[in-house]
């Protein structure tokens, strides 16, 4: 089992970049596939990007690809979402997962996740 603690949300404007983390503790971070997604209000929960256990391998889906960018460091089990030219529709709570299997298809994380963080909200103003 492994736990999940996202931070790095917060205010900002529209154009800005942001990081978000991921602290991991419990079993062994780099056993993990790490995964980001959003929830907007009033809006149903999305995949914005997975990593593999590596580092090597990325998915994300079309509607971030160029800005979005995630990443990891296994040895301080962590892991990153990168967010460049940040707009007011990216407004969400983001939520980092994890879970024992990568997938190069962005549909394939539409089944879910295993374990889950309670979330960072970015909020984009215009």
């Amino acid at each position: 089992q492994v736990q999940l603690v996202e931070s790095g949300g917060g205010l900002v404007q529209a154009g800005d970049s942001l990081r978000l983390s991921c602290a991991a503790s419990g079993r062994t971070f780099s056993s993990y596939v790490m995964a980001w997604f959003r929830q907007a209000p009033g809006k149903e929960r999305e995949f914005v990007a997975a990593i593999n256990y590596s580092g090597l391998r990325t998915t994300y889906p079309d509607s971030v690809k160029g800005r979005f960018t995630i990443s990891r460091d296994n040895a301080a089990n962590t892991g990153y979402l990168q967010i460049n030219s940040l707009k007011p529709e990216d407004t969400a709570i983001y939520y980092c997962a994890a879970d024992s299997t990568y997938s190069s298809r962005s549909s394939y994380y539409t089944n879910g996740m295993t374990y889950w963080g309670k979330g960072t909200l970015v909020t984009v103003s215009s």
